[in-house]
């Protein structure tokens, strides 16, 4: 996401290197290279052609103090630009009602039921709701049974109706359910339908009537570029909806959906799906999407994910254990699937400034922990608890490698790296995990400080 835009932003901002002040001359060149880069990213050309007049405008009247250079000044104007062009501020669901009803509506293959699925895991998981979800999709074949599978996987209640072909009746009697059971959020899943079928719109219509949503999302597939900056206008047209929704962000995409879409239509992106696992969804933040395009990182984005999968207790327990010279297999592999639960790790690193840039052009596999824990499960419980058991004799080494299907090397090098890691964190031990919290918080804190002096 957003990788070629950020290289030819940054290009871009070379023609300003060296210059001693923002003239007529560096600034045109400069953002003719802009201009191009966005419309290249997919941008509409309007919303390009007006933010290079607005950057241009207010990189001309800005009095450039001599401790920054031109170069700092144009990219600090272009990124509070591009956090404004997104949106500015971050858009919340408006969750008052009770119950609240959000109703999902967009193209087919936009991905609405697994968002559904997704947004109903956040709601529950991070805002503490008790969400119950809908099946109105009565089109596509096994669309139900889709959103019953996700319903169960991530544990949230599902009304159907598999006896009415009628989604209007579907929605209003899901609703009623939801009152009187006590669920204090429902999310609608529709089906899929295009602008110019007229009486299908006219049923989404229907449906909006009948269950009063709180929430009209539209969920667009950003892999669909300028088009999806189209069709999320047509919907609006018709169905004047309260925030979009982009999935599949984290595809082959451009991006231009991202940074065209909120001018075009005047509506908010309220959440990004940047994955295909159930926890892949993140409210938007124009601010930290600012960051990620310009090569910044998002430090506060992996802070948040990372305190969701912090439990102080365990940590405390595990600190203990590091001190003691205690950490094993069995903490090293709960770790592992700690992180793993934080999301892609390509998107991870990308969120390290400076990082995201060096790894462009790696392939990250999601299973490059696949090898490592296919060893440690290899391993008998007493052999996990006592890792010094396996430096001493090679003949549990040999068994592990056949049974994890891996080489005698590659446990060798495990073994190894583990114990000059084991070795690493005692010596780190008087910077402890709630330490580091603390000072990832500390880092948070400032960040948000930078951002409100922007």
């Amino acid at each position: 996401m957003f990788d070629s835009l950020s290289e030819r932003l940054e290009r871009s901002f070379k023609i300003l290197k060296g210059e001693g002040k923002i003239t007529e001359i560096n600034i045109a060149e400069a953002l003719k290279d802009v201009r191009r880069a966005l419309i290249e990213a997919d941008v509409n050309y309007k919303v390009a052609k007006n933010f290079i007049d607005t950057v241009k405008e207010k990189a001309l009247g800005q009095n450039v103090l001599i401790s920054v250079k031109p170069k700092e000044m144009i990219i600090k104007i272009v990124h509070d630009e591009l956090a404004e062009l997104m949106g500015g501020e971050t858009a919340e669901l408006n969750l008052q009602s009770r119950p609240s009803v959000i109703l999902m509506a967009g193209l087919n293959g936009a991905g609405k039921t697994t968002l559904s699925g997704k947004l109903a895991l956040l709601l529950k998981t991070k805002k503490h709701r008790n969400p119950l979800l809908v099946a109105c999709d009565v089109y596509r074949p096994a669309a139900v049974e889709q959103l019953r599978v996700l319903a169960e996987q991530i544990e949230v209640p599902i009304y159907m109706n598999l006896e009415s072909k009628d989604p209007v009746q579907i929605a209003r009697e899901g609703v009623l359910e939801a009152k009187s059971k006590g669920y204090d959020t429902v999310i609608v899943d529709t089906a899929g339908r295009l602008a110019i079928d007229e009486e299908l719109m006219q049923e989404i219509a229907a449906i909006k009537d009948a269950c009063q949503p709180d929430e009209t999302l539209f969920v667009v597939d950003a892999m669909t570029g300028q088009d999806a900056v189209n069709t999320a206008k047509e919907f609006n047209d018709r169905l004047d909806y309260d925030g979009v929704v982009l999935t599949k962000l984290d595809g082959d995409t451009r991006g231009g959906a991202a940074i065209s879409i909120r001018t075009v239509v005047n509506k908010p992106i309220k959440f990004v799906g940047t994955g295909e696992k159930m926890e892949a969804l993140d409210q938007f933040h124009p601010s930290r999407m600012a960051d990620r395009i310009l090569g910044m990182g998002d430090i506060i984005s992996l802070v948040e994910r990372a305190q969701q999968q912090f439990d102080e207790k365990e940590a405390r327990k595990l600190q203990e254990k590091i001190q003691k010279n205690k950490f094993d297999f069995e903490d090293f592999y709960n770790q592992i699937q700690q992180i793993k639960k934080m999301g892609n790790i390509k998107d991870l690193a990308s969120m390290i400034p400076g990082v995201g840039k060096a790894l462009k052009d790696v392939d990250i596999d999601d299973n490059a922990f696949k090898s490592i824990e296919a060893i440690i499960q290899s391993m008998t419980p007493k052999e996990r608890h006592n890792p010094d058991l396996l430096m001493r004799q090679a003949t549990r080494k040999t068994r592990i490698a056949k049974g994890s299907g891996t080489s005698i090397q590659d446990v060798n090098r495990l073994i190894k790296q583990f114990d000059q890691m084991r070795k690493m964190m005692k010596m780190m031990t008087g910077g402890n995990m709630r330490n580091m919290m603390s000072q990832m918080k500390q880092m948070q804190q400032m960040q948000q400080m930078q951002g409100m002096r922007r």
